[in-house]
């Protein structure tokens, strides 16, 4: 499983030109889910995502978490992280999860993130989705589950 993890001060998610997810400061995490993942690689990014200290304390180091701060999530399926462009230009998507699958990870670790008590907005899996967001810093993470061991 690989995940984008920006610190925004505020994300959205738009289908259809309706808003179907939307946070203010926080984290906006894209989840690609790969055909070989299990619940243990949506546990590791999930605690990660938790887990990552980077807010600011009260001086102004990236010291605090998620949680220590209160801050908003919202979790997005993005397939296209799996996208493998070794050969070619065209990126091959032979790694991602089956629809099923991938579905049923994403919604996983969107529920794991909930159950630290933070707010977790999401978007639509499967649409076509405008991401919309702001982000604070820049501070981006990404994350790879196959790489932590």
């Amino acid at each position: 499983m690989r995940a984008v993890v920006q610190r925004v001060t505020h994300a959205s998610v738009t289908v259809d030109e309706n808003i179907v997810g939307e946070i203010g400061s926080g984290l906006l995490v894209l989840v690609g889910v790969e055909k070989e993942d299990t619940l243990s690689d949506v546990k590791y990014i999930a605690g990660k995502v938790i887990g990552l200290r980077i807010f600011p304390d009260d001086a102004d180091k990236m010291n605090l978490n998620a949680v220590d701060v209160s801050a908003e999530i919202m979790v997005v399926s993005q397939f296209t992280l799996l996208g493998d462009v070794r050969k070619g230009r065209r990126p091959s998507f032979i790694d991602a999860a089956a629809a099923e699958l991938g579905n049923e990870l994403y919604e996983a670790c969107a529920t794991l993130i909930r159950q630290s008590g933070l707010k977790v907005a999401t978007g639509q899996f499967q649409a076509d989705m405008k991401v919309a967001l702001v982000n604070d810093g820049p501070v981006t993470i990404l994350l790879d589950s196959r790489k932590h061991f």
